[in-house]
């Protein structure tokens, strides 16, 4: 409670002084994604004049992700950026992005991220929950690290204690590959691996570098299992706040913040994958897919009728 009511007044007392500074707090993140949300905060500015500007509340300041949604949904908090993943627990239409080998490559992600008539009702869907979706982010493929025991096949992951988005698709997932799901914010993970409370996690390359997990755990392996964008969130409150002028303004600088992202993201994976070998004496592995693909297949068969429908949307977007 004390540190809720403490991350409140420090908005509070950052917004005080323009009715038009739109708070936006976010968790700890790779390079290019802060690169692209200070790029989406000039260029706010910019449309608008200097009539709207963005306080951000950097690295978990405010808290975890879902905190920050809570206080997006309650008005503390004009604006954050988080997990897809995390998002399914408030719409269930965002279950579908961690569901693994969704997408055939990021040529298909960009795809259906970038279909109107695929992502819109999705944004739209939380509007009565008090938020909304501007835009997304890549956050890259998501694979399996451990601090011991290299995953070079399926069944290398039986039994390890892998730490896993707080999403119900993925612990079914986890369960489904034989491992033991724990579910926990991305702050605990280092010092898990670190005490063996972890055997393993799952995350893009850039956890292995900005996370410092390469410290504590030397084996990535590219099962690429899951791509689940990353996604920019405003209050449904604060929009309606917003006159039509600086609402468009809003958008405009949303998607084209996501263009500058998509520039910088490639060079970027590739630089942190080179840190990890070169720096921390990490090795990497490319297992055969098929038996991971094999048995998660069952989750597709789970799907509700309205989710389902979207994965045929999506696999239809990749020409599958």
């Amino acid at each position: 409670m004390t540190k809720t009511l403490t991350a409140l007044a420090l908005i509070w007392a950052a917004g005080a002084a323009q009715a038009e500074t739109l708070r936006f707090g976010y968790a700890q993140n790779a390079t290019p994604t802060v690169e692209a949300m200070e790029a989406f905060a000039r260029l706010v500015e910019e449309k608008t004049a200097g009539e709207v500007t963005v306080q951000f509340f950097p690295d978990g300041q405010l808290g975890g992700e879902r905190e920050m949604v809570e206080m997006v949904q309650g008005g503390a908090l004009d604006m954050t950026k988080v997990s897809g993943g995390l998002l399914e627990s408030f719409a269930p239409v965002y279950g579908v992005f961690p569901m693994p080998y969704l997408f055939d490559d990021q040529d298909h992600f960009y795809r259906v991220m970038d279909d109107g008539a695929i992502m819109d009702p999705i944004y739209q869907s939380t509007v009565d929950l008090g938020f909304l979706g501007l835009t997304y982010y890549n956050s890259g493929a998501r694979n399996f690290y451990t601090s011991r025991t290299p995953i070079r096949s399926v069944e290398d992951l039986a039994g390890l204690k892998i730490r896993v988005l707080q999403s119900p698709t993925a612990i079914r997932m986890t369960e489904l590959l034989g491992a033991t799901p724990v579910a926990m914010g991305q702050a605990e993970v280092y010092t898990s691996l670190q005490q063996g409370v972890l055997d393993g996690a799952e995350n893009n390359e850039f956890a292995l570098t900005i996370a410092r997990h390469a410290e504590v755990a030397k084996h990535y392996s590219y099962d690429g299992h899951t791509r689940i964008p990353d996604i920019l969130l405003i209050g449904t409150a604060t929009m309606e706040r917003l006159s039509e002028d600086h609402r468009t303004a809003v958008t405009e600088a949303a998607a084209e913040s996501t263009a500058f992202h998509k520039t910088v993201w490639d060079a970027a994976v590739e630089a942190a994958a080179t840190e990890s070998a070169e720096q921390f004496d990490v090795q990497f592995y490319e297992p055969d897919l098929a038996p991971f693909r094999e048995a998660v297949a069952p989750m597709y068969d789970e799907l509700d009728e309205a989710n389902s429908a979207l994965v045929d949307q999506i696999r239809t977007a990749g020409g599958a």
